[in-house]
């Protein structure tokens, strides 16, 4: 009996070969992987980077709009507008914790992307706002997306780095907001020039095509964990207690420290702490884990970067100031004048490595913090109502951005090395929260101190008094980081 041919290839392939299996697909060489797992990498750090750098260049480019927003909004005060700046820093600085642990529990890439869809949407509401209360409300929104953004982008970016290249990774997560630095005065000049409302419409496109780059590229690690629910209760107490300690500073100047509307509030603050701690200590998932302050070099250097920030904070706040009321430049030209010291800022940020392997982290953080209160303490001695820029702000201001690069970076990079790798989001969340919150009363000590002088002596008095202020708590910040090279405590790797 004769059987049909087949005209299959299988059948012909059969036919011609019957003893030979069929060859397999070829195996992904090792250099193609690599090459596919470095293509991802490398878009995981340019969207963390994208992400990182609006909310960094948000923060630069609101002060320089300050009084742009006194013109706008009339009869603003410089108490009231100080909130479009607190009530960012405040919500920012009690939700990032909590937005660290969820992050921990959800996944880091859920928690970027979200934070970065709300920070988006913030950003143009911002800009429609057609009051000051609508604009502060807008901006704790914003704030809100960024405390889910900021802790989920270290952690991304660190989960993804191998151990031995991780200090150098968190020298450019913190370069990527000096970078933000240098750019946003001149940016948000150029953009003030225009309409203020052009500060925050910026955010909108880069929001959005990190959006669209992350949903597809971001890598998407579950961590699956069960577990207690993050103190929302205590993020409250929190939120309410650096809002009056804040509020405080901000009136004192026009009601006085003795008058019930200070004191209660100062009272209050005290009270909301001491609820703040307790919950702490009981919960099983709190905003603060105590335990974790009990590690000696994260609570060094957390406690030194929030000193450092509220001498931060005050620089630049005056600094626009003095530029554009006292100096009477444009917003463009406060924003060339002040650029100089925020460029400075991720040179060394990524450079320091050789000077913190030589001197440790300890005394780069305090050399840092000593040069910025020496740029401070120059101003306060060199500069007068005459504009003398080259003389008298220029070298300042360089000085400053030096002290910057210096101990911000080394002081967030000791906290976050002495953590394990499975804390970093919280660890993260803790030590930016710290600064937030030196920022808060950095800008609301410098309102109380700045008062509303009248004649140029008045003005000239008031700007020193603030700048000897900033000054002298650079040099606590200073003696609280030499702490970190006292016996049994290891200093960050470089």
């Amino acid at each position: 009996m004769t059987v049909g041919k087949s005209n299959s290839p299988a059948s012909e392939a059969d036919r011609t070969a019957p003893h030979e299996a069929a060859p397999a697909p070829p195996a992904p060489s090792p250099s193609s992987s690599s090459s596919v797992a470095s293509r991802s990498s490398r878009a995981t750090v340019w969207i963390i980077a994208a992400g990182v750098f609006v909310v960094n260049l948000d923060l630069f480019i609101v002060n320089v709009a300050v009084p742009a927003l006194g013109d706008s909004f009339d009869g603003s005060s410089l108490a009231s507008l100080s909130w479009v700046l607190n009530a960012y820093s405040i919500v920012f600085a009690a939700l990032l914790v909590v937005a660290g642990r969820l992050a921990d529990r959800y996944g880091h890439r859920r928690g970027f992307l979200l934070g970065l869809a709300v920070f988006t949407v913030a950003s143009a509401l911002c800009a429609l706002a057609p009051g000051v209360g609508w604009l502060v409300a807008a901006r704790a929104l914003q704030a809100v997306g960024a405390a889910a953004l900021m802790p989920t982008s270290l952690a991304l970016l660190l989960v993804n780095t191998p151990v031995e290249r991780r200090p150098r990774a968190i020298r450019s997560w913190a370069a990527i907001g000096g970078i933000a630095a240098g750019l946003g005065p001149v940016v948000g000049g150029v953009l003030v020039e225009a309409d203020w409302r052009w500060v925050f419409l910026v955010n909108v496109p880069v929001g959005v095509i990190g959006l669209l780059a992350g949903v597809r590229l971001l890598p998407d690690a579950r961590p699956h964990r069960e577990g207690p629910f993050p103190d929302l209760v205590g993020a409250v107490l929190l939120t309410l207690a650096i809002g009056a300690l804040a509020f405080a500073l901000v009136k004192a100047d026009d009601w006085g420290w003795s008058s019930p509307g200070v004191l209660v509030p100062l009272i209050a603050t005290v009270v909301l702490v001491a609820g703040f701690w307790a919950r702490s200590a009981r919960h099983p998932a709190p905003v603060v884990e105590l335990p974790m302050l009990r590690t000696r070099v994260f609570a060094t250097a957390t406690l030194a970067a929030l000193l450092f920030t509220v001498a931060f904070a005050a620089m630049l706040l005056t600094s626009v100031l003095w530029c554009q009321q006292v100096w009477g430049y444009s917003a463009i030209r406060t924003g060339l004048a002040i650029a100089p010291g925020p460029l400075v800022v991720p040179v060394l940020a990524v450079l320091s490595g050789p000077v913190v392997r030589r001197l440790g982290a300890g005394r780069t953080a305090v050399l840092g913090c000593l040069l910025f209160a020496s740029g401070l303490a120059w101003w306060a001695v060199a500069l007068d109502t005459a504009p003398h820029y080259a003389s008298d702000f220029l070298p300042g201001m360089v000085v400053t951005g030096i002290g910057v690069g210096l101990a911000l970076p080394t002081l967030v990079g000791a906290a976050a090395t002495a953590l394990p790798p499975t804390r970093f989001a919280t660890g993260s969340a803790v030590t930016t929260m710290a600064r937030q919150t030196g920022s808060v009363l950095g800008v609301a000590l410098m309102v109380t101190l700045l008062g509303a002088p009248d004649g140029p002596g008045e003005v000239l008095d008031a700007f020193r008094h603030g700048w000897w202020a900033a000054a002298a708590t650079a040099v606590l910040a200073a003696f609280t980081a030499l702490t970190l090279h006292r016996p049994g405590v290891t200093s960050t790797p470089a």
